[in-house]
């Protein structure tokens, strides 16, 4: 009867005289709320007044978690992964909240790889919809706010929970973790976070709490002072993995995955070389779980979970191999600090590639939304590729035409936009789909094709190959 009763709901509630599927639901998410993924710095409500509120409202499930807190500008996904697998491997019932989502919008709330059933999803927003109406928060505190309540219900052991923007006024921010976790700082949401690595990680150092020990994924000579001091003031400044005391540790000055012991390091699924760091502040904080949480991890556990990372959680997207003929890469890097270790990857894999198939020809489609600056990433791409701009279906959408424009701009080519040619160096296209369909017809089977530039474009493009 409770499983006739579930499938009613999953299909068809009573929402104000109107019967409301799931699919209704995700819409009237979208429509109610402002989603920044969606419309961008409008979308942007700083301040935790509304999430306590709204907390206060769900009878604070926040606070019967425990969990860990991860924050940066870029890796912060594929470290909550990391961990997140780790502790599933471990035994531990662990939720993880991710944003934004890439194909499917249950990706940002899953419990031990299991995204939230679509009849939970509808339950929240029928049970809580004339509080949401008033309240009208934006639809990350309520996606957040979704979560708690869900991992709260489930009774998960740990949730690992990632920033969504920022730190210290991101809506994540009250909780009291078990171990806070920032990746590193890079220039991004200057509109918001400021526009030095000082000042952007005085932001992400908000979510360093007292007694509460906090590792940080790389040391920076603008940023490292940044967080002793807010180490300091929070009375958990130190070193030492050995000691039970609250502490905050630099990752990288930690040995793990230096050169001389790189045979030390676990196997991991995250094949991109950016990733290093990113293994290396997962690895971190999961000895601080270990060593200063009192969390039981085996030394077994640390290696299955990060060799099959993207099976246990559902990781998507990061250096992903979709096609081998051809040989067909997306990745979600989508600013500077991000792209960079993209394109450095990329540039190293095609030359190795075209040692083995010398006629191979490296082709990028490539889409970014408008706060992104285009200038810088622009700068980092590869001059002998040939492009495909493009745009994915959201108003934040950076024109595929501009982008192109920006191109031949700074490159002053004569030969660009030649269309009949299938050597044409830069071409735009409207959708990703428009893209896609071209790009496969002109690829060989020894070409290199890399798409990305922003989660949106990449969220497209796997929902179609």
């Amino acid at each position: 009867m409770l499983c006739q009763i579930a499938n009613i709901l999953y299909f068809c509630v009573k929402f104000d005289d109107i019967i409301m599927t799931y699919r209704q639901i995700i819409e009237y998410l979208y429509a109610s709320q402002p989603a920044f993924h969606m419309v961008g710095a409008t979308a942007y409500k700083p301040g935790l007044d509304n999430t306590y509120r709204l907390m206060s409202h769900l009878g604070n499930p926040h606070e019967q978690l425990r969990t860990v807190h991860v924050a940066g500008t870029n890796g912060k996904g594929s470290t909550s992964h990391l961990i997140a697998a780790t502790l599933q491997t471990q035994g531990y019932k662990v939720g993880l909240f991710t944003s934004p989502h890439l194909v499917d919008f249950r990706e940002r709330i899953r419990i031990s790889g299991e995204m939230i059933a679509e009849e939970k999803v509808v339950q929240f927003v029928v049970e809580n919809r004339t509080f949401l109406d008033e309240l009208r928060p934006s639809f990350f505190e309520t996606t957040m706010a979704m979560a708690f309540w869900y991992f709260a219900e489930q009774k998960v052991d740990i949730a690992v929970v990632e920033v969504g923007l920022g730190g210290r006024l991101d809506s994540t921010n009250i909780v009291m973790p078990l171990v806070s976790v920032i990746t590193n700082i890079g220039i991004d949401h200057t509109e918001f976070l400021g526009n030095t690595l000082s000042q952007i990680a005085v932001e992400k150092a908000g979510i360093i709490k007292p007694n509460i020990p906090c590792v940080i994924g790389e040391t920076h000579l603008e940023t490292q002072d940044v967080f002793l001091s807010r180490a300091e003031e929070c009375g958990i400044l130190g070193d030492g993995l050995e000691t039970t005391d609250c502490r905050i540790w630099f990752a990288d000055q930690c040995g793990f995955m230096r050169k001389r012991r790189m045979k030390e390091a676990p196997e991991c699924q995250l094949h991109g070389s950016y990733q290093d760091k990113n293994q290396q502040t997962a690895y971190v904080a999961l000895q601080v779980l270990r060593n200063v949480c009192d969390i039981k991890l085996s030394k077994e556990a640390i290696s299955k979970g990060y060799a099959h990372v993207c099976q246990l959680t559902g990781l998507r997207g990061r250096w992903e191999v979709v096609s081998k003929e051809p040989l067909t890469i997306c990745d979600t890097g989508h600013n500077g600090h991000g792209m960079q270790y993209v394109v450095e990857q990329l540039k190293t894999l095609f030359q190795s590639h075209g040692e083995l198939y010398p006629q191979a020809r490296l082709r990028i489609v490539l889409g970014m939304v408008a706060d992104k600056d285009i200038d810088i990433v622009l700068g980092l791409l590869p001059t002998e590729a040939i492009y495909y701009f493009t745009q994915p279906s959201t108003l934040r959408a950076m024109p595929a035409e501009k982008l192109c424009c920006q191109w031949q701009k700074r490159y002053a080519c004569s030969i660009f936009n030649q269309t009949t040619q299938n050597n044409a160096l830069c071409r735009s296209f409207s959708t990703v789909k428009e893209a896609l369909s071209v790009v496969q017809k002109e690829a060989t089977n020894e070409d290199v094709v890399f798409i990305g530039g922003s989660n949106y474009v990449v969220g497209e493009a796997l929902s179609l190959l």
